[in-house]
């Protein structure tokens, strides 16, 4: 089961800046979780929010404001919200970056992020998870390149489970942990598909999901999930050979 950091470490450090990114990749886990929004300018930034404060008590939304202005904006430990590009060469290729598109027009400009990526800061294509609640980004994703990783997001658990995922030819299909049941699961894995749950921090969350037997979570504090998944592993008691079985009563 894999332990994918929510906008990085983000029960330690603020949400999605490269202290969160940094405070993961020395927890050495499985993979990153990040948000992507598109600003006024054409760059990506990383962050969850559509609407930021960049003035005392005045909201804006994050698609109205330029890169400059987003620079300004403390969120957190004198953190500034990163490019895509800073988190990128940040982690460097050294785990899976899973990165969820926030909204429209974000699909080109991604792939030539992920193309610099590739080509500058030690990525391999499969080490790229392309998520998003619009399913028509991730159709668009499909159709520009057939071999991305994509995943579907849903905070439901829809009569046919995980078809909507299949239709769109996911790798992966990420659920909300108040809807994932064994029924989804099953479905899931018989279409193919990965099962990766968000926001799974309780450590009975965390027994329940390994019980399930889904593919991944996601965590706010990391360590913990892979200490008790390491832990649940070792407990493990593998079944026993049926005829191995007989032959011991038998003797």
């Amino acid at each position: 089961m894999l332990v994918f950091a929510h906008r990085g470490a983000s029960g330690h450090e603020p949400e999605n800046t490269l202290l969160a990114i940094k405070r993961a990749l020395a927890m050495q886990v499985d993979a990153i979780e990040i948000d992507v929004h598109l600003l006024a300018d054409g760059e990506l930034v990383v962050t969850h929010d559509r609407w930021l404060k960049n003035q005392p008590k005045v909201l804006t939304r994050i698609r109205d404001l330029t890169l400059a202005q987003v620079k300004k904006i403390d969120v957190g430990k004198g953190q500034a919200i990163p490019t895509l590009d800073e988190v990128l060469e940040c982690v460097a290729g050294q785990c899976l970056v899973n990165i969820e598109l926030k909204a429209e027009r974000t699909v080109i400009p991604l792939m030539k992020v992920m193309d610099r990526a590739i080509a500058n800061w030690q990525f391999q294509p499969s080490q790229f998870l392309l998520s998003s609640f619009n399913h028509h980004l991730l159709f668009e994703l499909k159709t520009l390149n057939q071999h991305i990783n994509t995943g579907a997001l849903t905070a439901s658990c829809p009569l046919d489970y995980a078809a909507f995922a299949k239709r769109l030819d996911a790798y992966s299909v990420h659920i909300d942990i108040d809807f994932v049941n064994q029924e989804f699961v099953n479905d899931a894995h018989e279409r193919g598909l990965m099962v990766y749950v968000y926001t799974v921090d309780n450590e009975a969350d965390i027994v329940e999901m390994h019980h399930l037997g889904v593919d991944g979570i996601f965590s706010n504090y990391p360590t913990r999930s892979l200490v008790k998944i390491a832990h649940l592993q070792t407990q493990q008691v593998p079944e026993l050979n049926p005829m191995l079985m007989n032959s011991k009563l038998a003797d």
